[in-house]
């Protein structure tokens, strides 16, 4: 198997991040790997997608710091120009969010080129048409509304005050584009004097997104890894871990400090999968992670999930493995079918 992964920069990936691991796996698997920033895809002019990729040494690799330093650096491992068309799978893996400041141009260029690709032959995961439906937090609310808390989108001030008094003057706000904790707020009872200015901030780059705070939150959240609209398992071993951030602090999320536990996973935390799932199979969504508030959905990341290196230490489990397999299986399902199944489709099965 061919197999490439588009990322925002492969010169700023970590040995700890998802994607690496997802790599890594593939290529002790003895498939060809490429990884590549959105900066360097492209379209020549036969109309065929490219990038200048990178490559890791043809070798089983047991450290992760060891295969990125192969994949990053001018010694060891490959830097060429591929055709993102000849490979069999590419997996969409930069987050749009990182890049809207510095970079808004590199926002939706691996969805743009993932659609060209997905229409020129690899099977191409998470489904590029629909991820352009979820490069902002208006995503969550196609879910159904019993699995979500009470939200509203607005930069209207007042409306947003009036909402926050109208759920119990405590609420949690974040702007509508954005992920990894950032911009992310909390109105407690008695510090409505910072409301106007929290809102100020926040509308300054966009919407405000305001949220009925649940009080399960401050045991922090639960990252669960939804595989083919399933809890992705590795035997008896879910892909999950709660994340707690033992400062004070609204935001439970990694990039915030957050830290990972053990979690044992309810049947309330099943039951919302299932109701996610038949969207998330529409949509084609193969891998996602779920964020989890007591019995509520807070968010459903569909770009880069984060923490399936946490997970897999923490159940002692190789979830990666499962991913790269699951992979395979998609590969020849397509083959059986001659190509006929539409990438959506394929990407879920």
């Amino acid at each position: 198997m061919k197999i490439g992964f588009v990322v925002n920069d492969v010169a700023t990936e970590k040995a700890q991040y998802t994607t690496t691991r997802l790599a890594m796996s593939a290529s002790n698997r003895a498939h060809e790997v490429w990884v590549m920033g959105v900066g360097e895809l492209g379209q020549d002019a036969d109309g065929q997608v490219m990038a200048h990729a990178r490559g890791p040494a043809s070798k089983s690799y047991r450290s992760l710091e060891t295969f990125l330093e192969d994949l990053q650096g001018d010694s060891k491992g490959k830097n060429e120009r591929v055709v993102v068309d000849e490979l069999d799978v590419l997996m969409l893996r930069n987050d749009p969010s990182d890049d809207a400041q510095d970079r808004p141009w590199a926002q939706t260029s691996g969805i743009l080129f993932g659609q060209l690709a997905a229409s020129g032959g690899p099977l191409v995961v998470n489904d590029p048409v629909h991820l352009a439906d979820a490069v902002n937090k208006t995503y969550f609310q196609h879910f159904p509304e019993e699995v979500r808390p009470r939200t509203m989108i607005s930069r209207d001030p007042s409306d947003i005050k009036a909402f926050i008094s109208e759920i119990g003057d405590r609420a949690v706000l974040k702007p509508l584009q954005g992920s990894g904790g950032q911009g992310v707020f909390l109105v407690a009872k008695g510090g409505k004097q910072n409301v106007n200015q929290i809102i100020e901030t926040i509308v300054r780059d966009g919407y405000v997104v305001a949220q009925e705070y649940l009080k399960a939150s401050e045991k922090g959240d639960v990252r669960m890894f939804v595989m083919n609209g399933d809890p992705l398992k590795v035997g008896d071993q879910y892909a999950a871990f709660r994340r707690v951030n033992e400062e004070d602090d609204v935001r439970s999320n990694m990039h915030a400090g957050g830290k990972a536990k053990s979690v044992k996973i309810t049947a309330e935390m099943l039951h919302l999968v299932e109701m996610v799932k038949p969207k998330l199979i529409q949509d084609g969504m193969f891998l996602v992670g779920l964020d989890i508030v007591g019995e509520k959905l807070m968010e459903v990341n569909v770009f880069s999930p984060g923490g399936l290196g946490s997970a897999g230490n923490l159940e002692e489990a190789d979830f990666a493995g499962a991913v790269i397999e699951s992979l395979e299986h998609k590969l020849v399902v397509r083959g059986a079918y001659g190509g006929a199944l539409p990438n959506a489709a394929l990407a879920t099965l």
